[in-house]
């Protein structure tokens, strides 16, 4: 099934109609413990080692395999939209069925003037946290068994 694309308050929406549905925010921990969408789980697609060094997360997908069956619908999100789409081919490609890749992500998506051109989850005012918990990666790593 093809992954589908949609802005933060369609995704949000789809998320309280969607019984068990899950929002994967695949940003960095630092990220994601300065706040993130209520209710998202950390795994991190990429590790971010200096400016415009980004490196594989050589775990991402075996520890969302461990943790979430593959007929779950996953709302993906990253800062501005780049990194969830890649997080979704890679899950797409391992027989995840039901992505939904946000637009715009956590922050807004930005055009090369740095004009925001689809508003992001934060400043579209949808319910956020910043307790990560059990929800952040290391917890998560750890009930994967990591």
């Amino acid at each position: 099934m093809a992954i589908k694309h949609h802005k933060p308050a369609h995704a949000h929406k789809k998320l309280k109609e969607t019984p068990g549905a899950i929002y994967l925010d695949v940003r960095t921990e630092a990220e994601f413990a300065q706040g993130h969408p209520e209710g998202a789980l950390n795994v991190p697609v990429v590790f971010i080692k200096g400016p415009g060094q980004m490196e594989l997360n050589p775990d991402f997908l075996a520890v969302v395999e461990k943790i979430l069956p593959k007929d779950v619908t996953l709302v993906v999100g990253c800062l501005a939209g780049g990194r969830s789409a890649r997080a979704c081919e890679i899950l797409e490609e391992a027989g995840y069925v039901e992505l939904i890749n946000v637009l715009g992500g956590f922050g807004g998506q930005r055009d090369q003037s740095g004009t925001v051109v689809v508003v992001g989850w934060r400043d579209e005012g949808l319910p956020i946290s910043s307790e990560p918990g059990e929800r952040s990666y290391q917890a998560l790593r750890a009930k994967a068994g990591f």
